[in-house]
């Protein structure tokens, strides 16, 4: 008998339905520490590697639970088979991811933000990489902001709620995942928009944001202004839509900002970050903020949406909104510095254009959480140590 399959999508509604299942990752520790299944909630997950069951498989099958289902986890679909065909001849309940885990990291989950008059706003979760694409819908036409590269998810999004992608939106050159806006701007025809102050240097081709302009649809619907919030990239943008709902990139999250210290220029970009900061708080404090990415799923809400009012961003992260001279809040980025992972440089060309990777590589640098928030590192560190 085969031992079947399963997919990313099934993967996450078990495990926001709350499935009686164990997630059995077997790759090696190495790549298991630095990128694995996240859920909104609690599940059992063990990680024993393909190498423990081909040099001791009664001991591995004797770690696994044999009253549970178990779902197998591997980077490229082969070893997972290999295992769940020893466990499937032990009499288990046992199912391995289709492709591998690069699915989960390329997933998105669709999420309704609002439904308005003339327009429908939705956030698309990618839970393996904690970070939030957006597509904003009115009458035939389909806007995107930060697409991931899977492209065929927002074509065939856009499709079947009868739409076509018109525009395609970057509120910042992004290091922690590879952006799509380029490439569907080639599958589509969609007109790609981009702040000069990231893109100037780049091989894009793409239009020019300019700070305050409105955008709109060709046919009504609501109007998005542009705003220019420097200091996590220097081309951080936000975009404000229909004055309601704040797509705020790397530059507000809902319990951190966006660390200024990805380009090596940590004083410069955390003086202008400071001054969006200011920006940020005249703005109604009663918008939505919709965030670039999310640290953990302890941050959204009941209905699983990565949404917070302003005001509530601003109690939660009061520890960084109450820094009210610029020295401080500088005094306050170079303290918790810390090492950005390696792929970041790389991601950065290849969003720029200015480096070519093939598929495989890119699935690669694609993987992992992102690490763009400037949170109390230091602290964190030494309650470690203490």
């Amino acid at each position: 008998m085969t031992v079947q399959t399963y997919e990313a999508k099934e993967l996450f509604h078990w495990l926001v339905t709350k499935e009686d299942i164990v997630v059995v990752d077997v790759r090696n520790p190495k790549d298991f520490d630095r990128f694995h299944i996240e859920g909104p909630y609690p599940f059992e997950q063990l990680n024993i590697s393909y190498y423990e069951f081909m040099e001791d498989e009664e001991e591995a099958v004797m770690r696994t639970p044999s009253d549970r289902k178990i779902r197998i986890v591997c980077a490229k679909e082969g070893s997972a088979r290999y295992v769940a065909e020893i466990l499937e001849r032990h009499g288990y309940d046992v199912r391995y991811l289709a492709d591998g885990i690069k699915t989960w990291g390329n997933l998105l989950v669709p999420k309704l933000v609002a439904q308005g008059q003339d327009y429908a706003l939705y956030q698309f979760i990618r839970p393996g990489k904690a970070s939030c694409s957006y597509g904003l819908l009115s009458g035939k036409e389909m806007m995107l902001f930060d697409p991931s590269r899977n492209l065929e998810f927002y074509i065939d999004f856009a499709e079947k709620h009868g739409c076509v992608i018109t525009r395609t939106f970057e509120t910042h050159l992004q290091a922690d995942y590879i952006a799509g806006s380029r490439d569907i701007a080639g599958r589509t025809g969609a007109v790609f928009y981009a702040n000069d102050g990231d893109f100037k240097s780049s091989r894009n081709a793409y239009t020019s944001l300019q700070d305050g302009e409105f955008l709109g649809f060709d046919s009504g619907g609501p109007r998005v202004q542009v705003l220019f919030t420097p200091g996590h990239t220097p081309g951080s943008t936000c975009f404000l839509v229909d004055g309601q709902y704040l797509i705020s990139g790397d530059t507000v999250f809902i319990n951190s900002v966006g660390r200024p210290d990805l380009g090596g220029q940590v004083k410069e970009w955390a003086v202008q970050l400071f001054a969006s900061i200011q920006q940020i708080r005249q703005l109604d404090h009663s918008l939505i903020v919709l965030p670039g990415h999310y640290s953990d799923w302890e941050e959204a809400d009941s209905n699983l949406l990565f949404a917070r009012t302003l005001s509530e961003i601003f109690e939660r992260n009061s520890a960084i909104y109450n820094l009210d001279t610029e020295a401080d809040f500088v005094a306050f980025i170079e303290a918790n510095m810390r090492p950005q992972p390696e792929e970041y440089d790389i991601i950065r060309q290849v969003n720029a254009h200015l480096r070519e990777e093939d598929e495989e590589r890119q699935e690669e640098l694609d993987l992992g959480k992102n690490e763009c928030a400037a949170s109390a590192y230091a602290a964190a560190k030494k309650e470690q140590t203490d």
